[in-house]
């Protein structure tokens, strides 16, 4: 639109409707002029549109809004449901069908929505009416705003970049073979042998990278000489990383014995290795980046898009939340705690170690799941009892209990939440073969926490344009608070301690959070690379994922873990599937750290309900109503040192 057509429209609407509505009419003229495109019409038709949908009645107006909010809220909830349906049999286990599962997974029955909110003039329309306010007018003011307000400002920021179907095309496939790959990268450990020659798995045993082969790893501190298995699942963890596993151990064919410290298989080193396979399922993703790029003038790179425009998070906020977290002098004492506990010196595989008060085995914690839950379906279908116990009231008990399915995913667990009130909630993990087992267990009480923000942000929010959380930080939050209850639930748990656990809790937090705040901020910087080396290729990108894991690990945690011969840094096959990610886990630590304290003493059940319910305001808005503070890595830190004291 040229500059004259757009102010002969303003002049037009203020003659029409009075020189009191000036400020909408410029503002709402000039936004809709911004996003105009030759394909949407000439100046005339431009000019004609503004005339005939301009609602100048703030009643009218309200009334826009309810129908736009309605509109919104059926189309993105069934299209929802329609691609969790779609993608089922390509992310569950069991019933699969090779190649056509995959089809079904990248069918999208409405490929091109982002540009025909715009073809069909329905972006226009919100965007001539509403506000659309930026980031930082978010920032500075909205914890001043009404409920309408936020309504208003949700509407009109949900009409967001105008990619063209091609673009949206590529980037679905992309995108799906990546997170596809991840799911499936599953490493066979019956093979593996630990430095003393002692294999530590039934020979058809696989991992999940990264989820499975870290957990199984921190299962190696309640098992006699289980460093040795420590320290050779670290170093599948390094191989996984820079793509050294043998073809012959990932394709099962291996039978020899995989030393993967020297990376052996029968004492003769491997020759054919998995290689860049990972870093070019990551170059995918780079890929899409580079492709939505100039569609998003407000936010033109992947980094700004996941900030700024999602996480609703400043880049510079989120990266000195993550550096105060690992420059803390906390970490000083925590790491002489965890010496102490350990009985040795500290390796670098003991960044996953966050377990400094409990020393169950994993045999016996298994045996707590079997007598809960015989299986999935069994803690589904108790999970009415589950929540009556952790003292929600028998009719929200049902209430929630009853709407969350439980499946067993290929992957790690995930939890998909429901877009409309006739949806349920679906909560994925895994399970051993002929049980739940305490991993699946604890990923399931993880994903419940997700589940129940989900429900509840869905049925009790303010407005339906209002339901969810801000961002995937605040319902992770949820998420690590209900997998703290793991242990409650089963039992096994000493109630008359709570002073003391909330201390041990607090600790497990604080080490959790900045084992996830270094991969996070490897991740980050990893990203400013690739935006500064554009024509990089998928070894260059491995080189690089290699390099700033040793700079990550060097400054922030060298003098407590020591070297690191794995680059356990770049471990997280979040940086392939979901890019950009990690950070949400350790905000989410964060908040779930305030959360938890907030709700210390109080009835956690309402007080679940009602942060769930406050809606999708700003991060930093919602933590003032949540709990009365501003979102900061101080919180954590500060309790983590009283901890330390009370703790002795």
């Amino acid at each position: 639109m040229t500059t004259s057509g757009t102010r002969s429209t303003i002049t037009r609407l203020i003659e029409e409707h009075g020189e009191s509505h000036r400020e909408r009419i410029e503002n709402g003229v000039e936004r809709c002029a911004s996003i105009w495109s030759e394909v949407d019409g000439n100046e005339t038709e431009f000019d004609q549109f503004c005339v005939d949908h301009f609602i100048a009645d703030p009643a009218d107006v309200a009334r826009l809004v309810e129908r736009l909010e309605t509109s919104i809220a059926q189309v993105r909830g069934h299209l929802y449901e329609m691609r969790r349906t779609l993608r089922r049999w390509a992310d569950l286990r069991g019933d699969e069908m090779e190649n056509i599962d995959e089809l079904l997974a990248t069918f999208d029955p409405a490929p091109d929505l982002s540009e025909q909110v715009y073809v069909q003039k329905l972006a226009h329309l919100a965007l001539l009416n509403l506000d659309r306010p930026s980031l930082s007018e978010m920032l500075e003011d909205g914890d001043q705003w009404t409920t309408d307000d936020w309504a208003r400002t949700r509407i009109s920021r949900h009409f967001g970049a105008r990619v063209p179907k091609d673009v949206a095309d590529m980037a679905r496939e992309l995108g799906f073979k990546a997170s596809h790959w991840v799911s499936n990268f599953h490493v066979p450990v019956g093979t593996m042998v630990d430095a003393t020659g002692k294999r530590w798995f039934e020979s058809d045993r696989k991992l999940v990278a990264h989820w499975l082969i870290r957990e199984e790893l921190k299962g190696g501190y309640n098992e006699p000489d289980g460093v040795h298995k420590q320290r050779a699942l670290a170093w599948v963890l390094g191989r996984h990383i820079d793509g050294s596993i043998p073809r012959s151990v990932m394709d099962g064919s291996n039978e020899l014995d995989w030393d993967p410290g020297m990376n052996t298989l029968g004492g003769e080193k491997a020759e054919d290795l998995v290689g860049l396979e990972r870093y070019d399922h990551w170059m995918m993703q780079v890929e899409v980046a580079k492709a939505l790029d100039p569609h998003h003038p407000e936010h033109p790179t992947a980094i700004a898009r996941k900030c700024e425009l999602h996480r609703e998070i400043p880049e510079k906020d989120v990266e000195k939340m993550l550096v105060d977290l690992l420059s803390s002098e906390v970490r000083k004492d925590l790491s002489r705690m965890m010496e102490k506990r350990l009985d040795r010196e500290l390796e670098a595989h003991d960044v996953y170690f966050d377990d400094l008060f409990e020393s169950r085995k994993a045999a016996e914690m298994d045996a707590a799941v079997k007598a809960h839950f015989e299986d999935e379906k069994d803690f589904e279908r108790k999970l009415p009892e589950v929540l009556r116990g952790l003292g929600f009231e028998d009719e929200l008990a049902e209430f929630l209990g009853t709407r969350i399915r439980v499946e067993i995913g290929k992957g790690a667990g995930h939890a998909m939440r429901p877009m409309l009130h006739q949806y349920d909630a679906w909560l994925r993990t895994s399970r051993l073969k002929n049980e739940l087992g305490w991993d699946g267990f604890d990923t399931a009480m993880h994903e419940l926490g997700h589940n129940l923000e989900q429900l509840c942000s869905c049925y009790f929010a303010p407005r339906p344009i209002l339901e969810g959380v801000p961002n995937t930080a605040c319902t992770e939050a949820f998420a690590f608070l209900y997998q703290s209850l793991a242990k409650r639930v089963l039992g096994i748990e000493d109630a008359a301690a709570a002073q003391r656990a909330f201390h041990e809790t607090t600790l497990s937090t604080m080490l959790m959070a900045c084992q996830i705040a270094g991969p996070s901020l490897m991740e980050l910087r990893t990203w400013r690379w690739i935006y500064e080396n554009p024509d990089a290729d998928a070894a260059a990108l491995r080189e690089t994922v290699l390099r700033i894991s040793d700079d990550v690990w060097s400054e922030f945690f060298a003098d407590h873990f020591g070297q690191d011969p794995y680059r356990i840094l770049g471990a997280y096959q979040h940086m392939v599937a979901h890019p950009l990610y990690l950070p949400d886990y350790a905000i989410g630590q964060m908040i779930s750290h305030q959360v938890r304290a907030h709700v210390r003493n109080k009835d956690i059940a309402a007080e679940t309900r009602r942060i769930c319910s406050i809606g999708r305001l700003t991060p930093a808005a919602w933590m003032k109503v949540a709990v009365g503070g501003e979102l900061s890595a101080m919180p954590l830190i500060k309790d983590s040192e009283r901890a330390i004291k009370a703790l002795g």
